[in-house]
């Protein structure tokens, strides 16, 4: 079975743990007060795209990658309900090469989603991603469990992972933001170096 093929049998299933059904309250927090020249986001692995739809309604210039058509259908149509404008792209977001860098990621259901052996090679990509300066605002799920999906990702593996040679941390305290599921995440705008 291909990727694709899986990621689509698990939303057509509704076996995606990592799903809110809704926006998260933090990203209002962290996009409300941006600057006029952080407007390009990208959302890796966007799923049914609601933080997508609310950051056009924001005004941003907004980016969805999925891999899912089921997903990016709903997103899509969604969109054209409500007349809003953002590019949402059904590919495999690890062979995806964007035009130019973005401002920011928003970084919420991927990282949590793929296989963990996968990580790397996306961090790697979105250090790619993004222009220099720019800020990724990764909601870190904690599961307290092996198994995954959603895979916990645990902060000090993070901290490993997104190397402070190539993000800042920055002082901030985690954001607290509790999940449908009754798991958390742990929110952190990280910087890339």
């Amino acid at each position: 079975m291909s990727a694709e093929q899986e990621w689509e049998e698990r939303y057509r299933n509704d076996q995606s743990g990592w799903d809110r059904k809704g926006i998260n309250p933090v990203l209002h927090e962290w996009f409300a007060q941006r600057p006029s020249s952080d407007r390009r986001v990208l959302i890796p692995g966007c799923g049914n795209g609601y933080e997508v739809i609310e950051l056009a309604r924001m005004g941003f210039d907004v980016t969805g990658i999925d891999i899912a058509p089921t997903p990016v259908e709903h997103m899509r149509r969604e969109l054209e309900i409500e007349g809003l404008q953002a590019e949402v792209i059904q590919a495999d977001m690890f062979e995806y090469i964007p035009e130019a860098p973005f401002d920011a990621i928003y970084e919420q259901t991927s990282l949590c989603a793929i296989n963990p052996e996968q990580r790397e090679a996306y961090e790697k990509k979105l250090y790619e991603w993004l222009k220099p300066g720019g800020s990724l605002c990764a909601l870190f799920m904690q599961t307290a469990a092996e198994d995954g999906p959603p895979f916990h990702c645990d902060v000090i593996t993070m901290k490993e992972l997104f190397d402070a040679s190539r993000w800042d941390w920055g002082e901030d305290e985690a954001l607290h933001s509790p999940h449908p599921s009754g798991r958390f995440e742990l929110g952190h705008r990280l910087i890339k170096c």
